[in-house]
């Protein structure tokens, strides 16, 4: 069974709201294992974006902290946090066309979110993308 890219972010997102568990709660884990316990194939993408979160979660958690206004990054849910960790990988170290890793984020935000955290997703990631485009010009 191959799965479609939204369904593989849709896997990510569990897995790192899995993860974000065990960090929080000092609990040791296998990155390997958790991406197994949720899927049963092996998946390069869900791989590369899981470890790649992982590897970058400091500078992606400054990024979506520069944005966040008045609302704090431990006020989020899990789920929301998940969201948004991985579109923000998306746009700054993979080759996700940002528009689409923001559209995807903002389907994954309305199934699992409220309309409020719906729309502080999706102005979170424009400003990042607009950030990153301002940069690369």
């Amino acid at each position: 069974m191959k799965l479609t890219r939204t369904e593989a972010r849709e896997k990510i997102m569990i897995i790192l709201y899995q993860i974000d568990f065990y960090i929080k709660d000092n609990i040791s884990f296998d990155v390997e294992s958790v991406i197994h316990e949720n899927l049963d194939i092996d998946n390069k993408y869900v791989d590369d974006v899981v470890n790649g979160v992982l590897e970058h979660l400091d500078s992606i958690d400054k990024s979506i902290t520069k944005y966040l206004g008045n609302w704090d990054l431990d006020r989020l849910g899990k789920t929301d946090k998940a969201i948004l960790r991985l579109a923000t990988f998306e746009m700054l170290y993979y080759d996700t066309p940002k528009i689409v890793a923001i559209n995807e984020a903002v389907e994954l935000a309305k199934k699992y979110s409220d309309d409020k955290i719906v729309k502080l997703i999706n102005a979170v990631l424009d400003k990042i993308r607009d950030e990153v485009e301002e940069i690369n010009e």
